[in-house]
């Protein structure tokens, strides 16, 4: 399993205790590694921790699952990271994508864009379809979660 912007691992603990024989989490913050490796260290070389930006790291093999929570909310052009996801994976993706509502909406362009001077980014659902389909993903199935985000899982 490949997490995409897998921050402090807090996904990669449960997907190990499940069972999964590998997970590789890469982020570019390297405090939230630091986390990351408290979080999954006692799974040793089952958990791998990759500092650096995933369109140029190196990554070896290929994925049965690649996971991409909370990312593209950050991304200014998200299509290269999906095609990436797309190139190094052999079965799923899963992914999350944030939409506007008007009650989260403007709260969260407050915080991130305004107080925080980091932009974020919404999605449609045909938007996400349109970029997972033209990454080369297929079968994209789409699950709105309440007003404000679309979880897709889409196969290689």
């Amino acid at each position: 399993m490949l997490d995409v912007g897998c921050g402090s691992g807090r996904i990669g603990e449960p997907v190990l205790e499940a069972g999964a024989r590998e997970y590789v989490g890469i982020d570019f913050s390297e405090p939230m590694l630091e986390l990351a490796e408290q979080r999954l260290g006692r799974f040793g070389e089952r958990a791998r921790l990759v500092s650096g930006d995933f369109l140029e790291e190196p990554l070896e093999g290929s994925f049965e699952v690649v996971l991409a929570l909370g990312l593209f909310d950050y991304l200014p052009e998200p299509d290269a990271f999906a095609a990436r996801m797309h190139r190094l994976g052999s079965g799923s993706l899963v992914a999350s994508f944030p939409r506007w509502s008007l009650i989260k909406g403007p709260v969260r362009k407050l915080r991130y864009e305004v107080i925080d001077n980091c932009p974020i980014f919404d999605y449609s659902p045909s938007r996400v379809r349109e970029l997972l389909e033209g990454a080369g993903f297929e079968r994209v199935n789409l699950t709105e979660v309440g007003r404000s985000a679309v979880l897709a899982h889409a196969e290689v």
